[in-house]
């Protein structure tokens, strides 16, 4: 545990497990909600969501949240004890996501600093008149109710009792330092660490969480706990672990008879067995015995002491939530070193004539290995799965299809692919828009489904993919996809593309028009579409990460469109090369190959542009000086080296002075209070501290194609 934990840990613990919980509640109500009815699994689940909700709010003292909590619960109970009926399903779904979304908008609150001060007195009305509904269908039947599901406040950190005759007992005493300050919240840590894997505990005291006082009766007596498990002692050591201010933990077995009478019959004084420090006892001693297992508290310049051999570590994987910043501070760090590390090995003074480097450059093979790992480490972590957000596509899919009286199904594939957080962040706006867009556009109405010779259901697919260091998410319908006609004339109508005629464009650029800004095909304005924005701030979206968004669509059978965005944005391995004083940076992945020609090899049109002809095929041409306006460089096309370039499959070269290195980079943004330069992505520090450009390959293409 960190050292200094304090009740914004708490708070931090309830905001991450009560978001958790409420994904996994949608989970399960979006995937039974074309069912009949919940089955006991489900139920179950809901539950048992609900009262650790209503548990830890509780404790938090968040009241709305536990009102809410508490009478959803109350209808789950009653669905669990009684099985009625008839119960009209959609009506509890609707129940249920209303509840969800009323207790993630007043978490939205506690994270902005805010007071969860939202009405609960509706919602807990309408469930409480549901539930009456319920029961009068049972009292009709002449059948008994079961008994009331009543709240008692928590005292204790909720972890539901389960267990087995296998079932082991221990009981368990941590002793802090004199010194030691808020040891009731210490020892809070100590029990949240151990939820995971105890099936029951008791400790004492018992009003940790409610009472500053207690940290000075745990300063004197000691903090004492009982717990029941399927771990060995090793494990409970483990998971307490070592916090500041902790002298000693001490761990000795325990009857089932005496963890059952808990502290209420016998004082921590007996739960305690003090060892006897005796050399011809120890001696004899060869199996682990109660007291073996005592965490001697660091002292000063010294390291952790074991009364006995270290216990084994165990095997089981285990997480910690870190907040994000310390995890951006953390990237920045690594981007930092990267930095250095290049300032070390690119060093002028290296290049004396006459220097022995062998030990030096022996050194700093080792140092690009740690970097290069601890790199791959750093980026590993913040890798999450497109699980979550994909899956909160599936409530939008809900909510609009029921609101426009469509019926369609949202089917979800490779939402396991990992990429990094902060482009799960930039992604999941467009993605939602594109999920709208197909709803509302895409799919048609049942009976226009039905004339077409279609499945009355609508289908929108959801992907996701990795291929060529990118990831590929795709949304698919089966709707009636896109007129090309139809947007061509709204296109020109509205002013977007001139008097250029239709054969000027390709399919795919047809497509594009439903990007513009101000662009709809849409009529009627209606809460999801016709204002004429939205797709245009889903390509800016994209376009912001490095992205690209492309569309293919055929009439009358559906239309897909396709997310390209790269796996992460922080370091990337790049090609410097130099222009006149300048020096930029092309990233390795986009150089398809380095060539020296001849001046026979430029073909030059009447309006100024050029192509370079390789093995028979002919390459947009790009003098880098003459498009950057640089001087004093390289013009006899025989003394530079043209770099051929790929992206999405289209090609461009460029014509150079001179290649300088290969090396990871660092991609830093290119300052807001610079003017944006057409083919210039961001920028990044060498070595030598100066500043190089990293070239934008989609820019120059597109620039290109424009002129």
């Amino acid at each position: 545990m960190a050292e200094d934990f304090n009740t914004d840990s708490m708070l931090d613990m309830f905001l991450y497990e009560s978001e958790q919980l409420l994904g996994d509640l949608q989970n399960t109500v979006l995937e039974k909600k074309d069912e009949d009815c919940f089955d006991e699994t489900s139920i179950n689940e809901i539950f048992r969501v609900m009262h650790t909700i209503k548990g830890s709010s509780g404790i938090m003292m968040y009241e709305n949240i536990t009102k809410v909590s508490h009478k959803l619960e109350d209808v789950f109970y009653y669905l669990r004890e009684s099985h009625p009926d008839n119960v009209p399903h959609l009506e509890l779904v609707d129940h249920v996501l209303d509840v969800a979304d009323f207790i993630t908008g007043e978490l939205d609150k506690i994270k902005e600093g805010e007071a969860p001060d939202g009405d609960e007195t509706k919602i807990v009305a309408d469930i409480d008149k549901f539930l009456k509904r319920l029961k009068s269908g049972i009292e009709e039947q002449g059948e008994e109710l079961p008994p009331e599901n009543t709240y008692v406040a928590p005292s204790q950190f909720y972890i539901p009792p389960t267990g087995t005759e296998s079932s082991k007992y221990f009981k368990a005493s941590i002793y802090y330092r004199s010194d030691t300050e808020m040891c009731n919240i210490r020892a809070y840590t100590a029990v949240y660490s151990l939820k995971e894997i105890a099936e029951d505990m008791e400790y004492m005291p018992d009003d940790i969480i409610t009472n500053e006082d207690s940290g000075a009766v745990i300063l004197e007596d000691g903090f004492h706990m009982l717990i029941k498990c399927q771990c060995s002692r090793e494990d409970v050591l483990n998971a307490i672990g070592d916090t500041s201010g902790m002298d000693r933990v001490e761990i000795n077995d325990c009857t089932k008879q005496e963890f059952e009478m808990g502290f209420h019959d016998h004082g921590p004084e007996q739960i305690v067995i003090e060892l006897e420090d005796k050399k011809e006892d120890k001696e004899k001693k060869k199996e682990p015995t109660p007291g073996d297992y005592v965490i001697k508290g660091k002292e000063t310049g010294k390291g952790k002491k074991l009364a006995k051999s270290q216990p084994k570590p165990s095997h089981k994987q285990s997480y910690i939530s870190v907040n994000v910043e310390k995890m951006d501070a953390l990237m920045d760090m690594i981007g930092e070193l990267v930095i250095s590390e290049a300032v070390v090995l690119q060093n002028p003074d290296l290049k004396v004539p006459g220097l022995d480097l062998t030990n030096f450059q022996k050194a700093a093979g080792q140092l690009s290995k740690i970097t290069t790992e601890l790199q791959d480490v750093i980026m590993s972590m913040r890798m999450m799965p497109l699980t979550n957000t994909f899956q909160k596509m599936n409530r939008i899919v809900f909510d609009v299809s029921r609101k426009l009286g469509k019926d369609i199904e949202l089917e979800v594939i490779g939402e396991n692919t990992e990429v990094d957080k902060n482009i799960i962040e930039h992604i999941s706006d467009p993605l939602m828009h594109l999920i709208r867009n197909s709803v509302d556009h895409g799919i048609e109405d049942k009976e226009d489904r039905i004339a077409a010779g279609k499945n009355p259901r609508g289908k929108i697919t959801l992907e996701a993919k990795n291929e060529g260091g990118k990831v590929y998410i795709i949304v698919r319908d089966d709707g009636k996809g896109l007129n090309k006609e139809v947007l061509y004339n709204k296109a020109r109508s509205n002013g977007l593309i001139g008097n250029r005629p239709m054969s000027d464009f390709t399919d795919r650029e047809i497509y594009q028009f439903i990007t513009y800004a101000g662009f709809s095909t849409k009529e009627q304005v209606t809460e999801y579409s016709g204002r004429g924005v939205g797709m245009d701030v889903v390509v800016k979206n994209i376009q912001a990460i490095g992205g690209k968004l492309e569309i293919d669509s055929m009439e009358g059978a559906g239309s897909e469109m396709t997310m390209k965005i790269p796996l992460t944005l922080a370091i990337i391995n790049g090609i410097v090369m130099q222009v006149a004083s300048s020096t930029f940076v092309i990233e390795t992945n986009a150089v398809k190959e380095f060539v020296r020609i001849s001046k026979e090899m430029i073909v030059r049109e009447p309006n100024g542009e050029e192509y370079v002809m390789l093995r028979g095929e002919c390459y947009p041409f790009i003098r880098l000086n003459e498009f950057y306006h640089l001087s004093d460089t390289v013009t006899d096309i025989e003394d530079g080296i043209v770099v051929l370039l790929e992206h999405e499959n289209k090609y461009i070269s460029v014509f150079i002075d001179q290649l300088i290195a290969e090396q990871e980079i660092v991609v830093k943004p290119i300052p807001s209070y610079v003017k944006r330069v057409r083919g210039i992505s961001g920028c990044t520090q060498l070595g030598d501290g100066s500043i190089a450009l990293i070239l934008d390959i989609a820019g120059l293409i597109i620039g290109q194609e424009r002129s």
